[in-house]
């Protein structure tokens, strides 16, 4: 533990913890003890109070302690844990504010009478004669001792009341755990969620618009293969119209691809893949190596990390040949994905290395980047797979 200085702000703010401790100790003890005998006006008011506290800390200590819900009910531990602080921090602080106390106090006494013992007035019976200059130096000597002792033992203190305070009103182990628990539970249902919301965009837009283009698209061909007599505008009209509806058909059907391909759930990630790196605009060789499916969720992970990485060295590594390696092992899906170009990639340099990133890390994933000038890249990407 760091000593601080009697002149330093962290010895001024241990002190004031410590001495504020005592009052508001006091204040809070005799408005929880009462309220023990009633629960229902406890469990209301102990946020409340508690509340006091958890402010008087952040104050004085630069420290959080987090809010512990008490609200499911008056049985819970930790609603009294809470009041057990609550009737504890009293017998705490008295002592802790009587001693940091009396040790600036006495400090500063020493240090006085070493200033002025000239102008003492003459010795009771049983007190010392600070005229005496010996008397004084020994005096001034312990009072320095004590002023450099003071702010050590204030901050003793203060962690003291930290410690309580954060095994008291903070959450437990185990809630700690429970909480974690619930939120990965949680951030998984929102990633099946909105993985299924895209399945089914995906779906509805396949089966619909697309199909309707299609329909489009061919009624416009027979009408300019047939409609051969109708004046040149309305013909060039025709043709304008079919070939917009193609392209517009070409534009549906890559946005389809990007929102969930078809081929990821009927053939799994190695087919998916494959298309990917079919359509690349320089050679990608793909090893995929996976002895049965993963969750259909991490497969669209891995699915679009793969495709958004390809997309990335087509536009900026200025590569002539990229490598894609996907294996699983035990648990884990490890997806390498290389390439020859001019490196300098970084995380902090645009969105897409830190949209990879991200996407990754919604599954408990990691990402590690290798991209040194003049290349080559590598990103190494690691998915739970259980």
């Amino acid at each position: 533990m760091k000593v601080p200085r009697p002149w330093s702000a962290r010895a001024w703010l241990d002190t004031a913890h410590v001495i504020t401790g005592l009052p508001v100790a006091c204040l809070l003890a005799a408005a929880t003890l009462p309220l023990a005998l009633f629960p229902a006006a406890l469990r209301h008011a102990l946020p409340w109070l508690t509340g006091v506290q958890r402010s008087r800390f952040a104050a004085f200590q630069g420290a959080r302690i987090p809010p512990v819900p008490v609200a499911s009910g008056w049985r819970t531990l930790s609603l009294w844990r809470q009041v057990g602080y609550h009737a504890l921090s009293p017998l705490v602080s008295f002592p802790a504010a009587v001693l940091v106390s009396l040790a600036w106090g006495a400090g500063l006494v020493g240090v006085l009478a070493f200033l002025g013992p000239l102008s003492s007035p003459p010795p009771m019976v049983f007190t010392p004669d600070l005229r005496d200059p010996a008397v004084a130096v020994v005096y001034a000597l312990a009072g320095v001792v004590l002023l450099v002792l003071a702010p050590l033992l204030a901050r003793v203190m203060a962690a003291l009341d930290l410690a309580i305070a954060r095994a008291l009103l903070g959450p437990s182990r185990k809630e700690l755990d429970e909480r974690i628990e619930t939120l990965t539970e949680s951030r998984a249902g929102v990633i099946d969620a909105a993985d299924a919301e895209r399945r089914r965009i995906e779906r509805d837009l396949h089966d619909g618009a697309q199909q309707r283009l299609v329909s489009l698209a061919m009624n416009l061909g027979i009408a300019r293969a047939t409609l051969t007599d109708l004046p040149d505008p309305a013909r060039q009209a025709i043709e304008q119209a079919h070939e917009e509806a193609k392209q517009a058909l070409r534009e549906l059907r890559d946005l389809v691809r990007g929102l969930h391909p078809a081929v990821l759930n009927d053939q799994g990630l190695d087919a998916a893949l494959s298309g990917v790196a079919a359509r690349a605009p320089i050679p990608v060789r793909l090893e995929v190596g996976i002895d049965r499916r993963v969750s259909p969720t991490i497969e669209a992970v891995a699915f679009f990390t793969v495709s958004e990485a390809l997309t990335n060295i087509a536009k900026h590594a200025a590569a002539t040949r990229a490598e894609v390696t996907v294996r699983r092992e035990r648990d884990r899906l490890r997806l390498l994905v290389y390439d020859d170009g001019c490196g300098g990639a970084t995380m902090d340099r645009g969105t897409g290395l830190r949209g990879l990133a991200q996407r990754v890390e919604s599954v408990d994933g990691t990402l590690r980047l290798s991209s040194p000038l003049g290349g080559p890249t590598t990103i190494e990407v690691e998915l739970p797979c259980a």
